[in-house]
């Protein structure tokens, strides 16, 4: 940040003008983002309004920051070949303006709209091992939903229940971070999450966010009141639990089952998985399970089950994906979408809602529904 605001101010502002007032206005924006960003950084207690304010606070530090960060590149790499080309430093310039103000236009839109445009995908998973009752069996998977970020826009939480219900799944799965930080965030959304509903139930397991580490409590007593009441308020909503738990899905006189965990991420996110004792009963069935942290499939999964096929969310695919990369990829070799090893599969669904920052670019919010095809 500080570095292109120089650079813009050496190589533009000072020929725009002589006054050291007009000159001095130029580094106002910078200096209130740096003065923000200190009080931020001694808070040592995120409530939900400041955690609101954070977002806001990145949101405007990015519409900021990436677009002269864009422009001071290109400009430099035009002024580097001028000597070979005299119209090069033009281009530079021209082409840092017209990408820097994309950038711009896409963190706006990111924020105004990206966020609560919700996309349905519908994929299709094919096993040797799937019962022939379960072929076209449809399971919709939701994830990261964080809704203390979104709670005071119950119309989009609407919506977006609205749409879930419309895919007409056997089954719904939510696949952990229900909320950002404490139980309360619910408080004026619980009613809309119960409308969700379907033919074999909704079920749910908890993610990293889940377990309020992130903020700092009185004691570990309250820390641990506060998931007791996220996991109360999850059964009065209708949603059925999996802590290291299974349930089995009926068709006629045939069966498969359903497994959820704990959060069983790397460190330091929280590691609470107990997949032995979640499987045990299920010993010869086909079997989905329910794993927030999608490392957990290459870590524990493949190695050490005959699970078939694992959802899994976390990611967010970092809220931001532009011609099919996502920085998400950078940290977790399966970042979004299907993934398959030798006929068993693992999705990574990119969430629908956002930690701390209202915005998604690319990585539009998902709703997905799986169907199960009998090879």
């Amino acid at each position: 940040m500080l570095l292109s605001d120089w650079y813009i101010y050496q190589a533009y502002i000072r020929k725009l003008t002589h006054k050291l007032s007009l000159r001095l206005l130029y580094f106002v924006p910078t200096f209130l983002l740096l003065l923000t960003l200190v009080i931020l950084v001694c808070n040592e207690d995120y409530s939900d309004r400041e955690t609101h304010i954070a977002g806001i606070y990145l949101i405007v530090y990015m519409a900021l920051t990436i677009p002269k960060g864009l422009f001071s590149l290109c400009s430099l790499l035009g002024k580097a070949f001028k000597r070979l080309w005299r119209p090069a430093g033009t281009i530079g310039t021209a082409t840092g303006l017209v990408i820097g103000l994309a950038s711009m236009g896409m963190v706006l839109y990111g924020t105004l709209f990206g966020w609560h445009d919700y996309q349905v995908k519908e994929i299709t998973f094919q096993s040797n091992d799937l019962p022939e009752a379960f072929d076209g069996y449809r399971i919709v998977q939701f994830s990261d939903l964080h809704i203390g970020t979104i709670a005071g826009y119950p119309k989009q939480v609407q919506r977006l229940v609205n749409l879930i219900n419309a895919q007409k799944g056997d089954v719904i799965t939510f696949t952990g971070d229900l909320v950002n930080h404490r139980a309360t965030e619910l408080d004026n959304v619980e009613s809309i999450l119960s409308q969700l509903h379907a033919p074999d139930g909704v079920y749910s397991v908890l993610g990293n966010h889940d377990y309020s580490t992130y903020v700092r409590w009185n004691s570990e007593e309250e820390r641990l009141a506060n998931v007791a009441d996220l996991e109360k308020r999850q059964a009065t909503m209708g949603w059925q639990l999996l802590n290291n738990d299974h349930t089995i899905l009926q068709r006629g006189d045939t069966c498969i089952a359903l497994i959820g965990v704990e959060n069983q991420g790397l460190p330091p996110f929280p590691q609470h998985g107990d997949l032995p004792k979640a499987m045990k009963g299920t010993e010869g069935l086909f079997k989905v399970l329910l794993s927030h942290d999608p490392t957990h499939w290459r870590r524990e999964v493949l190695p050490q089950s005959d699970i078939q096929l694992m959802l899994a969310g976390h990611t967010h695919a970092m809220q931001f994906q532009l011609f099919g990369f996502t920085p998400a990829s950078w940290f977790f070799p399966e970042s979004h979408g299907l993934y398959l090893d030798n006929g068993r599969g693992l999705y990574v669904n990119v969430g629908v809602g956002e930690v701390m920052l209202p915005f998604r670019f690319g990585a539009w919010p998902e709703i997905t529904v799986i169907t199960l095809r009998k090879n």
